[in-house]
């Protein structure tokens, strides 16, 4: 899909009526969420993995089962518009749940411990080949200074 990009008179931006006005640099939180959600996610794996009674071990247990697969799926579909992005990764943040769950109960090994060292594998090994992908993409010779 192509972005069709508008631009805004002079005086709209001097009126602050432009993208993203009101705005700044300094306001911008998406890394600050991002770390948070990472924290959530690594904590709430950490719980699971150690078997802790808290209270906390549900919720952030599950925000890991379906942000893990659902950042390395979105990492993948850099080419779709945010939204569809969004939908589509965690749509397929369930689907790799529910093939790990089959596949554990089918097998008899269930554990929620080796459901969470699955996903975490797979979102792993989904992340490294991206990263392979990308890296083995690259010439000297394509990239401009």
């Amino acid at each position: 899909m192509q972005t069709i990009r508008i631009r805004t008179s002079s005086r709209d931006r001097a009126e602050g009526a432009g993208p993203g006005a009101g705005r700044g640099s300094e306001r911008d939180l998406s890394p600050l969420f991002a770390g948070a959600a990472t924290a959530v996610g690594g904590f709430g794996a950490l719980l699971a993995l150690t078997g802790s009674d808290s209270p906390l071990r549900g919720p952030f247990t599950l925000f890991f089962l379906l942000t893990a697969p659902a950042v390395a799926l979105a990492a993948a579909l850099r080419g779709l518009e945010p939204l569809a992005r969004v939908l589509t990764a965690l749509a397929g943040s369930v689907v790799v749940n529910m093939l790990v769950a089959q596949g554990m109960l089918a097998t008899h090994r269930w554990s929620y411990r080796g459901g969470v060292v699955a996903v975490a594998t797979i979102s792993a090994l989904l992340l490294l080949l991206l990263w392979v992908r990308r890296r083995r993409g690259r010439t000297t010779t394509g990239r401009t200074p």
